[in-house]
């Protein structure tokens, strides 16, 4: 290579790996939240933790190796517009088409990478992630249940337990086992335990002193009693919390295969022709990005720089949009799967070489993002010297402020890009294959947002702190400020003040629309899945305790009418260790206070050694039950609670003598993060003074590295703090 191409190749290492860095992080982070912290908390391993998001990283590497060398790209030539340095190359004779070389050999080298991630490791790594969780889960499957809490992990198999012993094990244990659905059988055990063999991957529940009552709607009912009863679980239930291997996880051995097996049904395997062609396409798109970027990026003059990025971000949308596009159409036989696959590289492709005809003849054009009206007034400065927007702030707040919010709004829009673009794929499959619907799609996005905020907020103002001093100490403003007697605490005084603006409104969004807007994402979520939502609200909740010590069961439960359908209830003794009454009636509703009109059923009587007494059916009859706000009563969740929902909470847990250290932790979590944008502009400050005169790029670095050291040290500490 000549001095040019290495001098552009070692200019695009540092956005490239920036790049990448951030990309990926913000990928993983939803992930680290979900398993990481659940792990540690249950005594598992650091490395075996580190073993897991090393295996969930081709998975992300897949998408953000393209779009990392979209934006290095652009920030690279960026930088050497701004610097002049693309005008002497032209001096120099050095044309676009020069320029190509070096961009072609750096995305030679993404293509290959992309291409070994998505063929070789993310096969792999998704089977290693499977067998990972297996061992977590199934090692601490009898510390993941909690005394006096309807455990629902198990497939089928509702579990709840009285007491947990120091020694290990579970006294007092009801078991609901639904696994043949002919029927309700469930167990009364005075204790229980899980038995793991790693080996065969086989779970086996242990209950001894045991009883089995099996009943059915109309009646008939059956005992057994045993000294000990092993039950076999399905293993599947503990590898349910990784991904599922789909035709995106499969080796194109595997997808092949399935092919061939569905041609043999005598249907077309369109979702498997795709994802072969898949394969090979998206590591192509480095070639088109490479083109797009180095059309937009490269420009003779000094302005543009941020229509450009926003272009670029606005490209990697495009691209995605396309391609599952083209797999939509497949699926309607309008399309050839070859086609769909290589549909985004072939428009984009051809944009960009008209991109790059078009810069090589007007270099001096520079690319623009057209803005409304009173967008382009905001900072402007009128006759008398004031702003129109920063009215009460002097010149130097004015200056600073603007820069920092250019860089906020700019570093808001990549982080929040990278979000949606992570949803849109991974739920758009699900839309293709039936299972939702795009208004589902668009409207869990839309729940989903103020949660990408949450987490966008603090990085952003990372971010754009970050930056901002670390371009006035690039142009020696900071020099000339200093110099004037102007202290660094003052030029940083409007990025504080920034920053306690948002750490309120981080904690305003706690308050109100998170825990809400989450709770119906989670469940819009579960529902594309082919799943019923999961038991976090009132409407799928199947198993509340009474105040009694009574336990309800229920198919559905309609909250506005206050009625059952399908109800059971189970009467004990006073240490649960024998069912004195068993009632299901077809429908129950509420008449008032607690009394409740039940229909179509029948009362089963035991005696005092479990055997089966007096039998009594009904047509309707008034039963004195639980009030029905017990049952109107959201399951409680601290994700989907506010500071103040969940301190009551955990006031009420305390006073009943319950555990309440994980709501303790998550109470103080929700109180201390929104310190995380004062906490980030303090580090921010000096570290960008320090970078000196290395720039945005290095500020950037700086940034990443920071977050990433804060993100790990909450979810580490939060997680030991839940593990007691």
């Amino acid at each position: 290579m000549r001095i040019l191409d290495r001098y552009v190749i070692r200019q695009l290492l540092m956005p490239f790996g920036i790049g990448l860095l951030v990309f990926t992080f913000l990928f993983i982070i939803p992930e680290l939240m979900r398993y990481a912290e659940d792990y540690i908390a249950k005594g598992a391993p650091l490395p075996v933790v580190v073993e897991v998001f090393v295996a969930l990283l081709p998975m992300a590497l897949g998408l953000t190796i393209p779009m990392s060398l979209l934006m290095a790209l652009l920030v690279t030539f960026g930088r050497l517009s701004a610097d002049r340095e693309f005008v002497a190359f032209q001096a120099c004779g050095v044309s676009m088409r020069r320029l190509l070389r070096p961009v072609g050999l750096v995305s030679v080298l993404c293509f290959a990478a992309t291409l070994y991630v998505l063929l070789v490791s993310v096969p792999a790594s998704n089977q290693r992630f499977r067998e990972i969780t297996f061992n977590i889960i199934a090692s601490q499957a009898e510390g993941e249940v909690k005394p006096r809490v309807f455990y629902e992990r198990f497939p089928n198999i509702d579990l709840y337990v009285r007491e947990i012993p120091q020694s290990g094990g579970w006294n007092g244990v009801f078991m609901s086992d639904n696994r043949s659905g002919d029927g309700s059988t469930i167990y009364l055990a005075k204790r229980g335990r899980v038995v793991i063999d790693r080996t065969k991957k086989t779970v086996e529940m242990v209950l001894d002193e045991a009883t089995r009552h099996t009943a059915d709607p109309t009646g008939s009912s059956d005992v057994y009693s045993s000294d000990r009863i092993l039950l076999n679980l399905s293993p599947d239930a503990f590898r349910s919390g990784g991904p599922p291997k789909g035709d995106r996880e499969m080796s194109l051995s595997e997808l092949r295969a399935k092919a061939d097996e569905i041609r043999a049904q005598g249907q077309f395997p369109h979702n498997q022709l795709f994802e072969i062609h898949k394969k090979f396409s998206i590591p192509a798109a480095c070639f088109v990005f490479g083109l797009i970027g180095l059309a937009l990026g490269a420009t003779n003059r000094r302005d543009g720089k941020l229509a450009s990025f926003v272009i670029g971000v606005a490209i990697v949308f495009v691209y995605y949009i396309l391609l599952w596009l083209g797999q939509s159409m497949t699926k309607g036989r309008v399309l050839a799967p070859w086609l769909a696959a290589w549909l985004p590289n072939i428009v984009l492709g051809i944009v960009g070489i008209v991109f790059l005809k078009w810069r090589g003849r007007v270099a001096d054009r520079p690319m623009r993002v057209p803005l409304p009206a009173f967008v382009r007034k905001l900072g402007t400065v009128t006759a008398t010297g004031r702003s129109r927007f920063f009215v009460p702030l002097g010149t130097l707040d004015r200056y600073v402020a603007l820069t920092y919010l250019r860089m906020l709004g700019l570093s808001g829009l990549a982080l929040c890009s990278v979000f949606y673009i992570a949803a849109f794929t991974e739920l758009t499959e699900k839309v293709l294959k039936g299972a939702g619907t795009w208004t589902m799609l668009w409207t869990f996005m839309l729940y989903q947002t103020p949660q990408y905020l949450y987490y966008i907020i603090p990085l952003s103002v990372l971010l754009a702190t970050l930056v901002t001093v670390a371009l006035l100490t690039k142009n020696s403003e900071l020099i000339v400020m200093k110099a004037c007697g102007i202290s660094l605490y003052r030029v940083a005084l409007p990025m504080v003040g920034a920053a306690v603006l948002a750490g309120g409104t981080i904690f305003v969004l706690e308050q109100t629309v998170l825990g809400p807007a989450n709770r119906k994402a989670e469940a819009i979520k579960w529902v594309m899945r082919g799943q019923s939502p999961e038991t976090f609200d009132v409407l799928n909740r199947r198993w509340v305790m009474g105040n009694d010590g009574d336990i309800y069961h229920y198919n559905y439960f309609d909250p506005r009418q206050r009625r059952f359908t399908g109800l059971w209830i189970y009467e004990f003794n006073d240490d649960m260790t024998r069912l004195t009454r068993r009632t299901f009636a077809q429908r129950a509703a509420f008449v008032k206070d607690a009394t409740w009109q039940v229909e179509e059923g029948w009362t089963r009587e035991f005696n005092a050694s479990g055997d089966p007494g007096p039998f009594t059916p009904f047509k309707h009859t008034r039963k004195t039950l639980e009030p029905a706000s017990l049952f109107t009563t959201e399951s409680p969740d601290p994700d989907f609670m506010s500071y103040t929902q969940l301190r009551d909470y955990t006031e009420r847990l305390r006073a009943s003598g319950l555990d309440v250290v994980k709501q303790q932790v998550a109470l103080w979590r929700k109180l201390s993060f929104p310190f995380v944008t004062l906490i980030m502009t303090l580090l921010a400050v000096p570290f960008a003074v320090t970078i000196g005169r290395s720039g945005a790029m290095a500020g950037i670095g700086v940034a990443i590295g920071i977050a990433i050291v804060y993100w790990t040290t909450i979810s580490v500490f939060a997680a030991m703090g839940a593990g007691g």
